[in-house]
């Protein structure tokens, strides 16, 4: 909800308030590196742009494709942690797909917004916790489009293998996709849900349940 909120606020300044409020309050690497406010006045500490830019997008399809992977994979998860450390769980994610993203690209002046990171956090638990669940894709044959039922391993370990071929095959910033976020999120999130696993099986005689 926040996420469309937010969104939804930025629509309506119009495309020059829009640009203005990308500026301002997206995070931008080349200031978070230096500590300085040097591309756009920042009306906040530099650093919370950290937050506050987890929950802006670029445009319809940037946000109607985060809020596509958390209501397939997010409700699962929140239902698997409860909601308070699935909160936290989304902002560690998103966190740290951010703090990648700058490393990765310390010079660049792009404000970085989006669920991105913190989604594909979503998407490494899952993958850790329902591996042999059966999602739905859509496969495009020539005239026909069919639904099929695939392993979550194949889908999310697929889309993985892309991201990284991604950050591997072009020069940074050169797509305007922060790569690296999303590999580092799927990673913490994927490292995140192993370790509840295991501390539930460890608290329920070597199995767990959700």
């Amino acid at each position: 909800m926040a996420n469309v909120c937010v969104f939804l606020y930025s629509y309506l300044l119009g495309d020059f308030g829009f640009d203005i409020f990308t500026h301002r309050l997206g995070l931008i690497p080349f200031e978070i590196w230096r500590g300085v406010d040097a591309v756009s006045p920042t009306p906040i500490p530099l650093y919370l742009t950290v937050f506050t830019s987890m929950f802006m997008h670029g445009g319809w399809i940037h946000l109607g494709g985060n809020l596509l992977y958390l209501w397939i994979f997010g409700n699962n998860i929140e239902e698997a942690m409860g909601a308070f450390r699935f909160l936290m769980f989304y902002l560690i994610c998103g966190i740290s797909a951010t703090v990648a993203h700058v490393i990765s690209s310390p010079d660049s002046m792009i404000p970085l917004v989006g669920a991105s990171g913190a989604i594909a956090g979503i998407l490494g638990a899952y993958l850790a916790a329902f591996p042999g669940t059966r999602v739905h894709v859509l496969v495009f044959l020539i005239f026909f489009i069919q639904i099929v039922r695939v392993p979550a391993l194949l889908v999310l370990g697929g889309w993985f293998v892309i991201q990284v071929f991604s950050a591997t095959a072009e020069s940074a910033g050169g797509s305007g996709v922060a790569w690296y976020a999303h590999i580092v999120g799927f990673i913490v999130g994927y490292l995140l849900m192993r370790k509840r696993i295991r501390k539930l099986v460890s608290y329920s005689g070597g199995r767990w349940e959700f």
